[in-house]
């Protein structure tokens, strides 16, 4: 087996992402993604262009996660107060809490990954 270093490099990384999105499911019932929504929305209304933009990811993968966490009731869409085609995000009371309990508790942070994590406290 040929071993090239950054394609190995990039093999441990996505192994400890995946281990970090297990991690969150257990640990607070959601997955990574939805999580990123979650945080990029806080405590504002904002589109799902935005929440794509915060979370990197692109508008039908966004429009999707929304979809779920929404039908989970974790966050409620609106018409938006300037443009009526356009739709709008908030959390709801259980998302708030949500997000709260993940600040709050944390995520157990597979080794790869604390020295990145350590980096953004």
């Amino acid at each position: 087996m040929e071993k090239i270093p950054c394609i190995c490099a990039m093999r441990e990384l996505c192994m400890a992402l995946a281990q970090l999105e297990e991690n969150l499911i257990e640990e607070h019932g959601v997955s990574l993604n939805e999580a990123m929504a979650l945080c990029s929305i806080g405590n504002e209304t904002v589109t799902a262009g935005l929440v794509a933009s915060r979370c990197g990811l692109k508008p039908s993968h966004a429009s999707k996660v929304i979809a779920t966490i929404e039908k989970r009731r974790l966050v409620m869409r609106q018409l938006g107060c300037n443009d009526k085609r356009t739709m709008c995000f908030t959390l709801t009371e259980e998302g708030k809490a949500r997000l709260a309990r993940l600040k709050e508790k944390g995520v157990n942070v597979p080794e790869p990954l604390v020295p990145f994590f350590k980096q953004h406290t």
